[in-house]
């Protein structure tokens, strides 16, 4: 018989028979009814006549008994298996909701230019998650979908300027009040020429020196031709700098291959500007860090570890 599917009726769902399921999923009639019997795994749609009916996620959560059982799991650990899996995906997206809400709160603070409204989510987030997450999955989430909305002139200047202000000065804060590492190996950071964005440089910071690195914050709109001598000056192991709007062709065809050219120690760009122009960057000599914190610092470690 052809594997075709046999639909049976057609309600809101498609229903198929047992015979149709079984040539499916390569599973006999018996097997399917023990399986719902016996374990419980299944829960097919009766029709009057008392015939078994099954939709396509019957389907689905056949196929996935079959992979399980031909990774080894007996039939009696199945049900406890899948009903684990399905508590832990329901806890996940409660989870992701909760941030989601979060960012779309702060969305509309900052559209009405609501400082408390601000504060009240982020607060609230931190009260209840340690700051590395609140980080991960709030502040980096939010900075990615504002500078969306900027980038397709949904938001304005005013507002990019009223929350910029607000999280440079709550990073600030934090950055003055970090537990400086000792004995880590220092870096140089600042942003690209004519680049004010200082939010992801402090992010980065933070995540540097969280991980054991001593950091140097130049911050916004450094001259590249500077910091060479910074680097020498201060025992820099490494340069980082951090863009969030497109380099420019000054800077990406000159600055920047003469500060590789002239540099004491690697160089490394990070944010937006890392991913538009990154074959550049690679031709000039300047490494790569892209816009996700943990990749970057571990990127940054293969070539300069912290200690």
């Amino acid at each position: 018989m052809s594997k075709t599917k046999e639909k049976i009726e057609s309600t809101e769902k498609a229903l198929y028979s047992i015979r149709t399921v079984s040539d499916l999923t390569d599973v006999n009639a018996i097997t399917l009814r023990a399986w719902e019997r016996r374990y419980g795994l299944i829960e097919p749609v009766r029709k009057q006549s008392g015939h078994r009916l099954y939709t396509q996620e019957h389907i689905d959560l056949i196929t996935r008994v079959v992979g399980l059982i031909d990774r080894g799991m007996r039939i009696g650990q199945i049900k406890e298996h899948l009903e684990s899996e399905r508590a832990a995906m329901s806890t996940e997206q409660v989870v992701n909701d909760s941030w989601n809400r979060y960012i779309q709160r702060m969305i509309a603070a900052v559209i009405q230019f609501n400082e408390e409204g601000l504060e009240d989510v982020y607060g609230e987030a931190l009260a209840l998650y340690p700051i590395d997450k609140v980080t991960e999955k709030l502040l980096i989430p939010l900075l990615t979908e504002l500078g969306r909305r900027w980038e397709d002139d949904q938001g304005s200047i005013a507002e990019e300027h009223f929350f910029g202000f607000y999280i440079r000065n709550k990073l600030g804060a934090r950055f003055h009040h970090r537990v400086k590492a000792k004995g880590g190996s220092s870096l140089l950071l600042a942003c690209l020429p004519h680049d004010r964005h200082e939010t992801g440089l402090l992010l980065f910071a933070l995540a540097a020196n969280a991980t054991g690195y001593h950091t140097i914050l130049l911050g916004s709109d450094m001259p590249l031709g500077d910091l060479p001598a910074v680097a020498l000056k201060t025992g820099a192991k490494a340069i980082i700098l951090s863009g969030t709007l497109h380099p420019g062709s000054q800077t990406l065809n000159h600055e920047l291959p003469a500060l590789s050219k002239l540099s004491p120690v690697p160089v490394f760009l990070g944010g937006n500007a890392s991913t538009q122009v990154h074959d550049a960057l690679k031709r000039s000599g300047i490494h790569v860090l892209g816009t996700d914190l943990a990749t970057g610092i571990a990127r940054l470690s293969d070539m300069v570890p912290a200690r």
